[in-house]
């Protein structure tokens, strides 16, 4: 028997030391308050200073001028990227002055760039990122961004760490 609770217990601390290495918490996002747009379900995260606004994609199609006032940047979340890549929301992305991000999106930004080709058109990317965002720059002209999870593991520690590494980034301008 005390060999049968020592084996437990050492496979428990192995266990904890193998998940412990695909964990890593990243500070807490202590910037300024952010407003951020979410198309989808809105993101659980740890920052109290952010706060999120669900928005429509008929509202940013009409009031992109006003949503890049009103907001700091926009999440559109997995289940809405489809969408996000219809052709016509390509000069959306391009006449905003805010970043888009676009979370756990298989095929980086180019098909939302890009007006002639859609989401389910474009090919999935081998290496993927967790989140891809984009900046307009101006004229056909954007800046781009990729946020990975530590040793390429979805937990819920490297989810809400990646968020704090975007939250850095929306308050820097993108520099």
């Amino acid at each position: 028997m005390k060999k049968l609770v020592l084996g437990y217990l050492v496979l428990s601390v192995f266990l904890i030391g193998c998940n412990a290495e695909n964990e890593y918490e990243t500070p807490v996002y202590e910037g300024s308050d952010l407003d951020i747009g979410v198309i989808g379900e809105k993101p659980d995260v740890r920052e109290e200073n952010v706060h999120f606004q669900s928005i429509t994609f008929d509202e940013l199609e009409s009031n992109v001028k006003d949503i890049s006032v009103e907001l700091d940047a926009v999440f559109i979340m997995k289940e809405y990227l489809e969408q996000a890549g219809e052709n016509k929301y390509a000069k959306v992305y391009s006449e905003s002055n805010i970043p888009f991000f676009f979370i756990e999106s298989k095929k980086a930004y180019v098909p939302f760039i890009n007006d002639d080709i859609t989401y389910e058109e474009f090919p999935d990317v081998d290496d993927q990122m967790y989140a891809t965002g984009i900046i307009s720059k101006g004229e056909d002209e954007f800046q781009g961004w990729g946020f990975g999870l530590y040793n390429d593991t979805e937990n819920e520690t490297n989810i809400r760490s990646t968020y704090s590494n975007i939250f850095e980034k929306i308050e820097s301008g993108g520099r």
